[in-house]
């Protein structure tokens, strides 16, 4: 019997503060910032990066949110939300990797040496020691999505996949907007 499935959501983005900035100077790329979603909706965004919207320093494993946290203080971010197929069986491995990172989180801590490693062109790894690319990257490693990463990897490593579907390019919060519009729509249909 053939499986069914399910997509999940690659997001990447741009948030124009101080370590986004330096990231894009430093690799010309457009976004510096991913994040791996389990619904089109983004309410299932995880990542690392800022705990703190007001605390860059203080960063680890992070469920995400559109209007919430780092991203409602940046009301600007930019982003291009790709998507790629999987089976169910990938899905619910994907969904099994990030609970344990959520049950765990406290022992997972931002690669900051592996962030700037990157932008010299060498790896740093230490265990439960994650930046977003790096933590996106094993997510979809473990699920065996067979994609084809670098060592090294950085944000728009993953817009160069030949599998990614682009959803949607533009202002984060609009995406938001637009979703939240959409449900509105289809509630009073019925």
């Amino acid at each position: 019997m053939a499986e069914n499935k399910k997509k999940i959501y690659i997001v990447l983005t741009y948030s124009g503060t101080i370590l986004s900035r330096i990231i894009r100077a430093y690799t010309g790329d457009e976004y510096s910032h991913v994040s791996i979603a389990l619904d089109k909706d983004l309410e299932e965004m995880y990542s690392f990066g800022r705990l703190n919207p007001y605390n860059p320093l203080y960063a680890g494993f992070v469920h995400e949110k559109l209007l919430s946290g780092t991203f409602n203080r940046f009301k600007k971010t930019t982003t291009e939300i790709l998507s790629i197929t999987v089976s169910d069986t990938q899905y619910e491995e994907i969904k099994q990797i990030v609970e344990n990172f959520k049950s765990k989180s406290k022992i997972y801590h931002f690669n900051i040496i592996g962030l700037f490693a990157v932008g010299l062109g060498a790896k740093y790894k230490k265990e439960n020691y994650y930046y977003c690319a790096e933590f996106v990257k094993y997510v979809v490693e473990q699920a065996r999505l067979n994609l084809e990463l670098p060592e090294i990897v950085k944000p728009m490593d993953f817009y160069q996949l030949d599998k990614m579907n682009v959803e949607y390019k533009g202002i984060l919060r609009d995406y938001a907007f637009i979703r939240e519009d959409r449900k509105q729509m289809v509630s009073v249909e019925y």
